[in-house]
C-alpha cells in the first residue's frame, strides 16, 4: 500500500496542492456506439492494413463503431489532500458527498465508487476533494459522472507512479462506474478526459488485433485543430431544457433494442450517420454536420420515443424556424441540448428566442481533456 500522508503533508506546508482539472464533452452522432454492448455488437475485423491517409482511413473505418468527442471547459477539479495514514476519503460539497474509510476495506457498493478507485490504486493517507467547474450543471448529459470518475483515476494513477496507460485508465473508469451501478456508460467520456480536443474515436472493444490491449482501446484522429475552433464554436450552442431524468432509462431501452431485428437494423444505421458527422467536421462541411445530427436524432426517436422530452421538442420546433438542428446530449436525460446551425447569423437570431425561455450553458472548446497542477517533477 502507498502511504501518501507524509508526501502530501509536506506539499501542503509548501503551499502545493496536487490538482487535476478534467473537462466534459459534447457528443453527437455516434453517442451510444461507445457502450460496451454496442461496441461488441457492431465491431467487425476491418479489411487490410489501416491506412495512414486521412480520406482512406475514413473509408476503411466507416463500418466500425465510433464516437466524436468535442471537449468543452465545463467539468470538475480534483485536489489531493493529506489524510490520516491508513485512511482514504472523498469529499464533494456540490453533491453533498463525504465518505472516509480504512484503506483496503472499501466494500463494492454504489455510493463508494470513488473510494473504490483509491483502493484499486493501493493508496492510503489521501483525501480527494471534488469541485464542479460550473455550478448548476452537475447532471446535464455532458458526461459529468464519467469525467469525475476518470479525473480521480488519473490523479490516483499519478500519485501511484503512473503505471497505467491512458487506455487502461479509460477501461478502469468505465468498468468501475458501470459495474458498481453508477450509470450505463461506455468509453467516450473517459477517452475525452484522457485525450481531449475535437477527436474521432473508433472503438476496438477487444483491443488492437495481435497487440496486448483490451477494452478501452480506440484509434483516434484529430478532426479540427485549435485554429479551427472559432469556426465550429460559432455554429454550436448548448442549452439546458430545465428538465432532467435518469439517462440510464433511455440507455436501457436502446440496449434492449439490440436484441430485436428491427432495433438492431435501426442501430446499424447509426454507424453511417456517425461517419457522416465525423466527415462533416473534418471537412468543415457544416450542412453535412447538421444533416447527420438530424438523421441520428430521428433514428433515436424511433428506437425510444422518450428520448425527446416535451421541452426538447419545443427547442427543435424553434430550431426549424432558424435553420438549425437540436440533439439532446448523452441519452437525453441530463437536460443539456446541443444546437447546431450551418449559419452563425441564424444561430445568433435563434439565441434571442431560446434565451428568453431556457438557460444557455456558455463554454469554450478545449484542446486537452485534462490538466495537472501542483505536482512536483519526480525526476
Amino acid at each position: 500500500m502507498i502511504n501518501l500522508y507524509s508526501k502530501l503533508k509536506a506539499l501542503e506546508e509548501s503551499k502545493q496542492f496536487p490538482t487535476i482539472t478534467a473537462y466534459n464533452r459534447i457528443d453527437g452522432p455516434g453517442s451510444s456506439l461507445d457502450l460496451r454492448e454496442f461496441q461488441e455488437a457492431f465491431w467487425r475485423l476491418p479489411d487490410g492494413v489501416m491506412p495512414e491517409n486521412e480520406e482512406e482511413f475514413a473509408r476503411w473505418s466507416k463500418g466500425l463503431p465510433r464516437t466524436v468527442g468535442i471537449t468543452i471547459d465545463t467539468g470538475c477539479r480534483v485536489t489531493a489532500r493529506a489524510l490520516e495514514p491508513g485512511r482514504i476519503g472523498i469529499v464533494s460539497d456540490d453533491y453533498g458527498y463525504h465518505e472516509e474509510m480504512a484503506a483496503g476495506h472499501v466494500p463494492f457498493r454504489k455510493e463508494l465508487w470513488l473510494l473504490r478507485i483509491l483502493d484499486i490504486f493501493g493508496l492510503s493517507g489521501v483525501q480527494m476533494i471534488l469541485h464542479n467547474l460550473m455550478p448548476g450543471i452537475k447532471s446535464s448529459g455532458l458526461g459529468g459522472s464519467a469525467t469525475a470518475t476518470t479525473a480521480v483515476c488519473l490523479m490516483a494513477n499519478k500519485l501511484a507512479g503512473a503505471r497505467f496507460t491512458g487506455e487502461q485508465i479509460v477501461a478502469i473508469a468505465s468498468l468501475i462506474e458501470q459495474d458498481i451501478g453508477i450509470s450505463i456508460t461506455g468509453t467516450q467520456e473517459q477517452s475525452n478526459v484522457i485525450y481531449g480536443g475535437v477527436t474521432d474515436y473508433v472503438w476496438f472493444p477487444w483491443g488492437m488485433p495481435g497487440e496486448g490491449s483490451s477494452y478501452g482501446t480506440s484509434i483516434r484522429r484529430t478532426l479540427l485543430e485549435e485554429a479551427d475552433y472559432p469556426e465550429l464554436a460559432s455554429r454550436i450552442r448548448i442549452y439546458h431544457s430545465g428538465r432532467e431524468r435518469a439517462s440510464s432509462d433511455v440507455n436501457s431501452v436502446w440496449r434492449r433494442r439490440l436484441s430485436d431485428a428491427e432495433g438492431f437494423d435501426l442501430h446499424l444505421k447509426q454507424l453511417d450517420t456517425a461517419h457522416e458527422f465525423r466527415e462533416g467536421l473534418r471537412t468543415k462541411d457544416w450542412v453535412r454536420v447538421c444533416d447527420s445530427i438530424r438523421q441520428y436524432r430521428l433514428v433515436r426517436v424511433k428506437l425510444c420515443s422518450d428520448y425527446m422530452t416535451s421541452e426538447c421538442w419545443d427547442i427543435q420546433g424553434q430550431c426549424e424556424n432558424y435553420e438549425a438542428e437540436c440533439f439532446p446530449l448523452g441519452a437525453g436525460g441530463g437536460g443539456a441540448v446541443l444546437i447546431c446551425s450551418a449559419s452563425p447569423e441564424r444561430l445568433n437570431q435563434l439565441d434571442q428566442v431560446l434565451e428568453a425561455v431556457y438557460r444557455r450553458i456558455n463554454f469554450n472548446l478545449r484542446f486537452r481533456g485534462h490538466e495537472f497542477d501542483g505536482i512536483p517533477d519526480e525526476r
